[in-house]
């Protein structure tokens, strides 16, 4: 959103704001505009350099963290709040898409559970360790990263990250609908395909894997990470005071297609 002379709005001005994955992709993306509002920034990473950049980018401070380890993640939220004084918006984006996350007939179990533990297991860690603060002061967002691939199915089959994403809807779902009374908003983020690193790796392993994909977007081609930080931007401020517990789409229109147009 901008105003008439080309500015950002800063609708976020003096809250905090704790993001996971902010070392690239759509949290580096998101990291920055939220910043760019206003939002004190905390950017949690595994990859310390890449996180260390990102925090730097967008002015902010850095933490490492395994999404994974419950300790780590109370320890990122703990300092968001120690070091900004409140927990506005939390922005549980971490994820992982593996190459062996493959078909139900040749991913294996130790695939399927890495994959439910850093893009579901996480969320869950994360909202858990965020709503403490959040009902204190009566206010929060929480965005979760899940996927346009939660609400459809695909011949090309990532079982477990497809799995773990409709846990994630199902799971913001929820949280919306039990702290909604509290003044806590919860919204699953559905982004379609982005232009990301880790999209880029995947699909430039398997080039037929992507165009499989981008004859079903309607405007015929992948996001770029800026247009879903927007979106996150708009669903962590007040502007979105009336969305709650929903699946927020931002997908191209893939979801409302049948037959995409001809080239």
């Amino acid at each position: 959103m901008t105003t008439d002379s080309g500015n950002i709005c800063r609708r976020l001005t003096g809250r905090t704001a704790v993001i996971t994955g902010a070392g690239s992709g759509i949290g580096l993306a998101t990291a920055c505009r939220l910043a760019s509002e206003g939002a004190n920034v905390v950017c949690g990473d595994i990859d310390a350099d890449a996180g260390r950049a990102a925090a730097k980018e967008a002015g902010g401070t850095f933490v490492s963290v395994d999404v994974t380890d419950p300790d780590q993640v109370e320890a990122l939220f703990a300092t968001a709040y120690a070091t900004y004084g409140t927990v506005d918006i939390a922005f549980n984006n971490a994820g992982i898409s593996p190459p062996d996350d493959d078909s139900i007939l040749t991913t294996g179990l130790e695939a399927w559970k890495r994959v439910q533990d850093v893009n579901l297991t996480s969320v869950y860690l994360c909202c858990k360790a965020a709503l403490p603060y959040m009902r204190r002061q009566g206010r929060g967002s929480i965005i979760n990263t899940a996927s346009f691939v939660a609400r459809m199915g695909a011949a090309t089959s990532q079982i477990s990250y497809t799995a773990s994403k409709g846990g994630v809807l199902a799971l913001s779902r929820e949280l919306g609908v039990q702290f909604a009374r509290e003044g806590i908003r919860v919204n699953a983020l559905c982004p379609g395909p982005v232009n990301t690193p880790l999209l880029q790796e995947l699909f430039a392993k398997d080039p037929e894997r992507a165009a499989r994909r981008l004859v079903h977007i309607p405007l015929g081609r992948f996001a770029e990470a800026t247009e879903i930080a927007a979106a996150v931007a708009f669903l962590a401020s007040d502007d979105s005071s009336f969305v709650n517990a929903t699946d927020f789409l931002v997908d191209g229109g893939i979801s409302g297609a049948y037959v995409t147009p001809l080239d």
